[in-house]
């Protein structure tokens, strides 16, 4: 038996009186994610591009621990791409200007870099899935 906190889960029922994961702490964990889809690119750098099956914008406090999560990006808030776990796609600085904002796209800069955030279509989330699997393996 080990010492210490041990994490804690946040269950509830379903209509069938069994238990289950709430959905938030469920996303965070990396257990399930959204419908979206997701890839993220830097105007300057033709070679970058990170793919997420979701994402969500954290804030950090001023010493630098999280302080909350949002579905839309603001300044002062960051970019995370799922898996939410310690295996994340990518984290960046926190925006400094959102240059524009349309339904399915954000062009911002952070402290870092410019990004353009765009969703994808089924259409390109397969391709970009099987690019990735072609990359991982030397292909």
């Amino acid at each position: 038996m080990t010492s210490g906190e041990k994490p804690k889960l946040i269950l509830g029922y379903d209509e069938e009186g069994k238990f289950k994961i709430d959905r938030v702490q469920a996303e965070l964990l990396g257990l399930i994610e959204s419908e979206e889809r997701w890839i993220l690119l830097k105007p300057e750098d033709p070679s970058f591009h990170k793919i997420s099956a979701d994402i969500i914008w954290i804030e950090f406090n001023e010493d630098e621990t999280y302080k909350a999560k949002y579905k839309k990006p603001a300044e002062g808030r960051s970019l995370l791409m799922s898996p939410f776990n310690q295996y994340f796609t990518w984290q960046t600085t926190p925006i400094t200007k959102i240059i524009e904002e349309k339904t399915d796209h954000w062009l911002f800069k952070t402290k870092n870099s410019t990004y353009l955030l765009r969703k994808l279509s089924d259409e390109e989330w397969n391709k970009a899935k099987k690019c990735l699997a072609a990359e991982n393996h030397g292909v």
